[in-house]
């Protein structure tokens, strides 16, 4: 199964209402939406979970606080946490003002990102 496309369409809404400049790219089994060519945020579908979960890149500083709020867990794809990255089940992000808050956060994080190495 592939990401929910309404999710999709709430996170594209709030870049617009901030006027970020944004980018999208299929990658992790979802979608990413990249900001200044450096992930921001994204969608995952969890086959284990067999749910969407919302992908936020917020940085190292921002994350113990982030694990306080509801649906919020570590990044975790083999095992072994991504350091700066969290998931968000549905239930932290499903009211606008949550996934407002997500993202926004996301965006606050992205001056500070490093972007990967092109090959």
């Amino acid at each position: 199964m592939a990401y929910n496309e309404f999710i999709a369409d709430r996170i594209r809404q709030i870049f617009r209402e901030q006027k970020a400049d944004f980018y999208e790219k299929k990658m992790m089994g979802g979608l990413c939406f990249m900001v200044d060519n450096k992930m921001c945020c994204g969608i995952h579908f969890s086959k284990k979970k067999e749910m969407d979960l919302l992908m936020a890149r917020i940085g190292v500083d921002a994350t113990e606080e982030a694990m306080k709020k509801e649906g919020c867990q570590p990044m975790d794809f083999t095992g072994r946490p991504m350091k700066g990255f969290v998931f968000i089940t549905p239930d932290g992000f499903d009211l606008d003002k949550d996934l407002e808050y997500w993202v926004q956060l996301c965006l606050d994080f992205n001056p500070f990102a490093k972007s990967s190495k092109k090959r």
